[in-house]
């Protein structure tokens, strides 16, 4: 394989990244020629040995393809093998693989130095998709035949190469390893390495992206975060290609949306399968195509479409004036499309919304049937998308307090633009019902002693060393609004306390007074209190805590090593404080909210914002994490940072691996 230097065939350096976080070290390399990420776990003394092994990752963002290396050590003894990147000539660690392949596709990929501290055996390897990679990851070791059959072992000058051929009869993906000190043995399918390094590549010959600058994917007025802000704007540069951002960010975003819309229901597509894996897909339906697929599966997706129209077509000066020309634009990525235009497809999505807004909306209609249900046979559709996200519930909070009553807004001001075709008043009434009479099902309101009383079954249950039950803190009702409705176990409410409130803070100005003014007073009361009490910990705010919960199944479903448990996610940070800020903001205007006058509620909120974002930025150094978990500290009462992929997973879950994320 050639190895070219970026720096003679490309016009600009390389750009890379590493990011630590042990037992994963992750770097990141592109040049002009592709992009790549590269994952190396090796075990830590404190590593749990039953799901942390040797394993080196390789991700390419063209096609969603990748390859994954497992290793053991040869003596058996798991925990005593080490692998690591070194730097060296070939690269610091990495370096790029390039070769012009004729009038085919280029040869692209990464090397670097692999060193073992002791001799190795390759235990697994896998080469495609990293979907096939996670289904192997989070499920019971799942390898598939089709694909691990394909997989052809061979010797080469100084080393070992495995390579596969792609189900499209086309692409091809290889990894090699070679040393010119160390002995490589190739017995039929099992590679043994001596300790030592050695020269480690993986190449594939996919269509690639072009991927853009920093500096190309910030506006002029964002432009000074390229050096406030430098891993944060590099990591996103990493995300983004000429052929997702070709007419700005927001726009790619639609298009992407309304190009992939089922126009059938209206359904927005919530996850695309592409490369290796949509032609194995395809292929299990009898279709030989490389064509890629999409889910459905997610009723969330569904309302953000709307409400991205609106702040971009109405609210921003660029968006207004591309709204003509957008709208007219036809759809060319998915054949059932292809008649249609961005406006068409965007009238199929409202229409499915209005719809199902409607019967709610009715006068004396407002029951729990009509709220908005996951879809059947779905035990999914949200963004707690494990099986115990929201408890098994059927009818989702955060869709139906905040996200469909924002849709409809955004509807109904979209028609009055002209943009849709709906009767703007009308909507805009739905609008006003579904905000004022959602919160009613969900609300939970639990008495001090009782209160104090689940708490101490709680922590007595949770297997939590230590934790303090917070029962001194508990001199008033606890309220809070459920997770869902129609949970598992026959829960009318799945009474989690959780952070979707800030949907509702952040997309919505509701006017019922009453209502809002309790509803902020809760949120800023679960903020402030620590947890099992409320939400808050030393690393941030959790998304759950089911301490208040009546039935043994909540201490056994959220915890904090389950994907949607009791753990911390970043963007709920960045959305509850927004959401807060712009509630806080309304006690500035003409008409501002009761709760601006009272000063305790307004206290209340205050405090809770300052110390949400006192909480923030005291763990800067994890937001550029999507997760992130806790141990408890009993000695000291405080909550440790610790990596969610490093707790073993609930029992009768699969494992979420974040570095496949």
């Amino acid at each position: 394989m050639a190895l070219a230097n970026s720096k003679t065939t490309c016009t600009s350096e390389a750009t890379t990244l590493r990011l630590s976080s042990s037992p994963y070290e992750n770097y990141f390399y592109s040049d002009c020629h592709s992009a790549a990420q590269v994952v190396v776990t090796s075990p830590a003394p404190d590593s749990n040995l039953t799901i942390i092994g040797p394993r080196l990752i390789v991700a390419w963002p063209a096609g969603n393809s990748g390859i994954a290396t497992y290793f053991e050590p040869e003596n058996g003894i798991n925990g005593t093998l080490g692998i690591q990147l070194l730097n060296s000539t070939i690269g610091s660690p990495l370096g790029p693989v390039y070769q012009q392949n004729g009038n085919g596709n280029a040869t692209v990929g990464v090397t670097t130095t692999l060193e073992f501290n002791s001799s190795a055996v390759l235990s697994v390897a896998i080469l495609g998709s990293i979907r096939t990679i996670r289904d192997f990851v989070e499920g019971p070791s799942l390898l598939r035949d089709d694909i691990q059959s394909a997989i052809k072992y061979s010797t080469i000058d100084n080393g070992v190469e495995l390579s596969r051929f792609w189900l499209d009869n086309i692409t091809t993906t290889s990894i090699s390893f070679t040393s010119s000190n160390q002995t490589i043995q190739l017995d039929n399918e099992t590679v043994k390495f001596e300790a030592g390094s050695y020269v480690f590549s993986a190449s594939f010959n996919y269509p690639q992206l072009t991927q853009l600058s920093s500096k190309d994917v910030l506006n002029s007025q964002s432009s000074d975060l390229i050096t406030q802000s430098p891993m944060q704007t590099t990591s996103l540069s990493f995300l983004s290609y000429t052929s997702k951002l070709t007419a700005g960010a927001t726009e790619a975003v639609i298009a992407g949306v309304l190009e992939r819309l089922n126009m059938t229901d209206g359904s927005v597509c919530h996850e695309e399968t592409i490369g290796d894996y949509a032609t194995w897909s395809n292929l299990q339906n009898n279709i030989t195509s490389t064509d890629p697929l999409c889910s459905y599966i997610m009723i969330d997706s569904d309302y953000y479409l709307p409400v991205l129209m609106d702040r971009y077509f109405l609210q921003d000066p660029n968006g207004k004036s591309r709204a003509s020309d957008f709208l007219s634009t036809m759809a060319t990525l998915f054949p059932a499309n292809s008649n249609l235009t961005y406006k068409q497809l965007a009238q199929i999505n409202a229409l499915k919304i209005v719809s199902l807004a409607a019967p709610f909306a009715a006068p004396g209609n407002q029951t729990m049937d009509n709220l908005m249900h996951l879809k059947d046979g779905q035990i999914v559709g949200q963004w707690r998308d494990s099986t115990y996200g929201i408890g098994g519930g059927r009818i989702p909070f955060d869709v139906n307090t905040g996200l469909a009553p924002a849709a409809l807004r955004s509807i109904a001001a979209l028609s009055a633009a002209g943009i849709l075709d709906f009767d703007a008043k009308l909507v805009d009434s739905y609008a006003q019902v579904w905000e004022d009479s959602t919160l009613q099902f969900f609300e939970v309101s639990i008495a001090p002693a009782d209160a104090q009383s689940r708490l101490e079954n709680y922590v007595s249950s949770s297997g939590i060393s230590g934790l303090d039950s917070q029962t001194s803190l508990i001199d008033s009702n606890v309220t809070f609004y459920a997770i869902s409705l129609d949970g598992n176990d026959d829960l009318s409410q799945v009474q989690v306390m959780n952070t979707d409130s800030c949907f509702r803070h952040f997309l919505l100005n509701t006017t019922n007074q009453s209502q809002l003014t309790a509803f902020l007073n809760s949120t800023a009361n679960n903020i402030r209190l620590t947890f099992p009490a409320g939400l808050m910990t030393d690393v941030g705010m959790l998304i759950a805590n089911p301490a208040y919960g009546d039935n043994p199944v909540y201490a056994a479903n959220w915890t904090a090593s389950a994907y949607h448990g009791t753990v911390i996610w970043s963007w709920p940070l960045a959305m509850m404080g927004r959401g807060l800020e712009l509630q806080l903001s309304r006690c500035n205007s003409t008409s501002a909210p009761d709760f601006c006058s009272d000063s305790a509620v307004y206290g209340n909120v205050k405090t809770a914002y300052n110390l949400l974002w006192d909480s923030i930025e005291a763990n800067s150094a994890h937001l550029s994490t999507e997760v992130w978990s806790w141990t408890y500290d009993a000695a000291n009462k405080k909550f440790d940072f610790i990596d969610l992929g490093a707790l073993p997973p609930p029992p009768g879950t699969v494992k979420r691996n974040e570095s496949l994320k």
